[in-house]
């Protein structure tokens, strides 16, 4: 096992993370064990961070006792292995507007216990407000204004020199225009914002998405 960033390894042309709760399968093809030590396989078809990582990011700011922001958490598949990273020390505040997918949230939350379901939309952080400033504002919403929601969520919650990462969607954005014509519309909105740091495009894995990490250098209001 090589550890390539903080709480992540790579094993055989795989990813892992290291199972926070042992004897948990659920979102990941298998499991591996070394000693009392249980790895996650981390799926790149099934999680845009673990795509852009098998691509060859370079980098990544989810790191042991982070405070994410997750804008679009869906079921949590993804947060679970953000979860395996940041470690009982660190927090995921998951927005999601589905109420199922919420629903299906909840049972991995409680067992988990760093990860905190909110039933918001992320168009509106005030219904939000009470949460904590973040190290990590997370975007992976499905809409035409993403880059609207991540500034205005920064804006109000990451903290000074905090990263932001969003996986663009091109095909939600506009389904007409080629991707990278959507990509360098959305990184000039984003680059008035923030410092790009990385950015990969996530195909063949996912199609159409490009993975961007950013810090915030004083998110403009």
């Amino acid at each position: 096992m090589k550890n390539i960033f903080p709480g992540v390894w790579r094993n055989e042309g795989y990813i892992f993370t290291k199972n926070a709760v042992k004897g948990e399968s659920i979102f990941t093809p298998r499991i591996l064990k070394k000693g009392n030590t249980e790895y996650r396989e981390w799926d790149p078809n099934r999680s845009k961070p673990a795509a852009a990582i098998m691509k060859g990011l370079k980098e990544f700011p989810i790191k042991p006792r982070a405070k994410i922001l997750y804008l679009g958490i869906a079921n949590g598949t993804t947060a679970s292995f953000f979860s395996d990273i940041t470690g009982p020390e660190g927090v995921i505040y998951g927005v999601e507007i589905s109420e199922r997918s919420i629903k299906d949230l909840n049972p991995i939350a409680e067992k988990r216990g760093n990860i905190v379901p909110i039933l918001a939309s992320a168009r509106n952080p005030d219904e939000y407000s009470w949460i904590e400033k973040v190290d990590v504002v997370y975007q992976d919403v499905a809409t035409s204004d993403q880059s609207d929601i991540m500034i205005k969520n920064a804006k109000r919650f990451l903290k000074p020199n905090g990263f932001a990462v969003i996986a663009i969607k091109a095909r939600s954005i506009d389904v007409v225009k080629k991707p990278n014509e959507v990509y360098k519309k959305e990184l000039a909105k984003l680059g008035e914002h923030f410092r790009i740091l990385d950015k990969i495009k996530l195909d063949p894995y996912e199609k159409d998405h490009l993975f961007v990490v950013m810090k915030a250098t004083g998110v403009k209001t």
